[in-house]
């Protein structure tokens, strides 16, 4: 099964957290809004200014914004920079691991069209198109900044 990390899921919610309310937002107001635990929201947080997908300001004002708008982000470049390389198989270029039976591996090479396919899919969806497909009920009380156990056990109730 192909499945991504727990922390690209965070990004992917901080980041949609990032685009509503204070321009500048901190990762402690951010982790009690979204019910993560702040030093996860840190951790992602560095991994997406490391990557360029929100800048930090520092001081008595400082915090977290995004570097750019929500259409402008794809999918990819939020796994890409929290998962590294997206590949479904180890023996993909740039992923840093090897394969012990790499140069005897008859399928070497084969799976990058497969790659290729995912990575070229993951790039045409935006975290705009993402954030829209929230379903109404919990945009509406996401916006109204309750914690996600409270929005969720309704939802689940439905």
């Amino acid at each position: 099964m192909l499945r991504l990390s727990k922390l690209t899921d965070y990004a992917v919610v901080v980041l949609i957290r990032l685009s509503r309310g204070e321009a500048i937002q901190t990762s402690p107001g951010i982790a009690a809004v979204i019910g993560i635990p702040e030093p996860t929201v840190a951790k992602v947080l560095k991994a997406l200014t490391y990557a360029g997908l929100v800048t930090s300001q520092r001081g008595a004002r400082g915090g977290y914004r995004l570097a750019q708008p929500l259409s402008a982000i794809p999918v990819s470049d939020v796994v890409t920079a929290i998962d590294g390389p997206i590949a479904l198989t180890a023996c993909v270029e740039g992923s840093g691991t090897g394969c012990e039976a790499e140069h005897l591996c008859p399928v070497r090479g084969r799976w990058d069209p497969v790659n290729d396919a995912v990575r070229q899919a993951l790039s045409r969806i935006t975290l705009a198109d993402m954030d829209r497909n929230i379903p109404r009920a919990f945009q509406s009380r996401v916006v109204a900044e309750q914690p996600p156990a409270r929005i969720l056990a309704p939802l689940l109730a439905e």
